[in-house]
């Protein structure tokens, strides 16, 4: 039995979008159950790689067959799901849900910007754009588009901000190395604040008034105008 035709099985029956090491689980345990199948056995230290594999093998000769629905990988899941031409009767059948209002031109290109240069920071992301972020920066994180992922390592330590799974979901993307080439938008130069002035490499900032402090006590090293004679 090949790989590609149990994915096959497991993906129809799942409720849900899965990923490849959620599917391998599926095999391992499939294989070492106690009253494992015969047939499950040999899959018992099947890799990630060859699932992968077996995917994309998949998901081409669903393509290729032309069928109503394809096999997709949206945000590092896999699922199957129905081509976009079949919208209106789908529709009939389930009912349109509620949805959020789409996104202005104003947070599209702030994410944009996040999207191609992340991690990158709030101040960062104005200076592309021009423009003040800050209401538009709230409405992406609301809508759980963008987070928080650290802080950077300079003066005052701003938060950095990177899109999230649900980013790759609402544009059907598969991870980010399938954003359309953007090569201008990366780019555009930024200016970085200067890095936390530190007692040594590897240390932790030194507080100002210590430095200040250090100024006042620092040892004269110039020589005398007028040495004294011998």
């Amino acid at each position: 039995m090949e790989p590609k035709h149990i994915l096959e099985s497991l993906l129809f029956s799942a409720q849900r979008p899965m990923s490849v090491k959620e599917l391998r689980e599926l095999f391992v345990n499939a294989a070492i159950a106690e009253d494992a199948d015969e047939a499950a056995k040999p899959f018992k230290k099947i890799k990630e790689d060859d699932l992968s594999v077996a995917l994309e093998e998949l998901a081409k000769e669903h393509e290729a067959a032309a069928r109503s629905y394809r096999l997709v990988c949206v945000a590092g899941a896999w699922q199957f799901v129905t081509q976009p031409e079949f919208s209106p009767w789908l529709r009939a059948l389930v009912g349109v849900k509620n949805r959020p209002s789409r996104l202005s031109q104003a947070a599209l290109e702030t994410l944009a910007i996040i999207a191609y240069r992340q991690p990158i920071t709030r101040s960062e992301v104005e200076q592309v754009r021009g423009v003040n972020v800050d209401g538009t920066m709230q409405t992406l994180l609301e809508r759980g588009l963008v987070e928080q992922s650290g802080r950077a390592e300079v003066v005052g330590r701003p938060a950095l901000y990177s899109t999230t799974p649900l980013f790759l979901e609402y544009f059907g993307l598969g991870g980010l190395e399938d954003l359309p080439a953007a090569d201008e938008l990366r780019r555009i130069p930024v200016e970085k604040p200067l890095a936390p002035i530190t007692a040594d490499a590897g240390l932790a900032t030194v507080p100002p008034e210590q430095l200040a402090l250090a100024d006042e006590v620092k040892p004269e090293t110039s020589a005398p105008e007028n040495p004294p004679p011998e």
